[in-house]
């Protein structure tokens, strides 16, 4: 179905589109190869893409969650590993966008200057062993005179090649510090660790940060280890969940497309059997639309932040759940309309097919998220959650 959009949301989506097809040139070889696309970052330097979550005040583009959210699923047509890359850069900035606004903080200002203008490349890289919720840390964070040392280990850091500063976590007694951290700072180790089955061209390596310095300063959140927090809710869950979501919808939507044009090539327009396919992906397409959409309208008009912290919680996750396995389902659709063209790696749909699977293990995985909407809907609470912030 052609999808409506505003004409603010279909400029964007131009660009992403413009993106997207100079990328899919180039995915196979970095995919064959497992490096990153350093070239793709040069191009959304150029392009602005990557100060599109800035505001326009300050440089930027001003997206909105739902224009980023129809960004990188057309971005993702072209190149998934690359939009799931520069997600971690242009989620992290919209949400530093939406904390800028409600404070006006010159620190916060500084860092959306410097994303607008190509200068920073943030990444959020806060993974680690055993921990995917975020309610506490193995890293270990001791006071020192201006600040902590930090020690821990942390995986699948997607944008490390590239990112110039990332923000992780590591536990102070009974906390849990969110803070900022340069690129190139002292005792920051990165392994090339990255030789996974899809999703290759992130280059998501492991790193180790042993008695690394963070200066009091840097330090921009914290909350008690074993709860759910509103303020992450409302930033970090709340624009991660469906804009992971989107990327993975988006190899989905380039899956389909292919089929679309194998199909016709090959004059299958009139097979039942393909116009079923392509009815059940359509389905699981718009749908999929649509509850992101009605994330990123609850998100966006504060309505979310009404509901107990949990309960917000799940609706977040249900987004990127629903995004991901209906994404999944699509790709498997496109290969039973493509059949054995599609198992060869000179076409796009094998990567994709790869690709698309790593959508159900990055967090809410499936089984954390089930177990998360089953809780909620029983009335069972899984933690305490820290009240809402201003």
């Amino acid at each position: 179905m052609e999808r409506i959009l505003s004409g603010r949301e279909r400029g964007i989506v131009e660009l992403a589109g413009r993106l997207a097809d100079s990328f899919a040139g180039r995915a196979a070889a970095h995919d064959r190869e497992g490096s990153f696309p350093y070239e793709n970052y040069e191009e959304m330097r150029r392009e602005g893409y990557l100060g599109l979550t800035v505001p326009e005040e300050l440089g930027g583009m001003g997206a909105s969650l739902h224009d980023l959210i129809v960004a990188q699923e057309r971005l993702a047509m072209g190149c998934g590993s690359t939009a799931l890359a520069v997600n971690m850069h242009v989620s992290p900035i919209g949400q530093l966008a939406g904390l800028w606004r409600l404070s006006g903080d010159e620190g916060l200002a500084d860092v959306l200057r410097r994303a607008a203008d190509g200068r920073l490349v943030y990444a959020s890289m806060s993974a680690e062993p055993g921990d995917p919720t975020l309610m506490t840390s193995s890293s270990v964070a001791t006071p020192v005179e201006g600040g902590y040392r930090v020690t821990g280990k942390k995986i699948f850091g997607t944008e490390s090649a590239v990112c110039t500063e990332f923000s992780t976590r590591a536990r102070l007694d009974g906390e849990v510090l969110f803070f900022r951290v340069p690129r190139d700072a002292e005792g920051l180790r990165f392994k090339e660790t990255w030789d996974t089955l899809g999703m290759r061209a992130t280059r998501s390596d492991d790193f180790e940060l042993d008695d690394v310095f963070v200066p009091a300063d840097a330090v921009f959140h914290r909350y008690p280890v074993g709860h759910f927090d509103a303020v992450m809710l409302k930033t970090v869950w709340g624009w991660a969940m469906p804009t992971f979501g989107a990327v993975y919808l988006g190899i989905g939507a380039g899956a389909m497309a292919f089929a679309r044009e194998q199909a016709l090539a090959r004059g299958r327009g009139d097979d039942p059997q393909v116009q079923h396919l392509f009815a059940e992906m359509e389905v699981l397409l718009e749908t999929a639309r649509a509850v992101l959409r009605r994330h990123a309208e609850e998100l966006e008009s504060g309505s979310l932040a009404t509901a107990p912290v949990q309960a917000g919680m799940a609706r977040a996750v249900l987004a990127k759940y629903v995004a991901t396995n209906n994404a999944i389902a699509i790709v498997d659709r496109a290969l039973h309309v493509v059949g054995g063209a599609g198992f060869f790696r000179r076409f796009p749909l094998e990567r994709m097919y790869r690709d698309v699977r790593a959508g159900t293990i990055m967090p809410y995985n499936n089984l954390e998220a089930l177990d998360l909407f089953g809780k909620t809907a029983l009335g069972v609470e899984i933690a305490p959650a820290t009240p809402p912030g201003p």
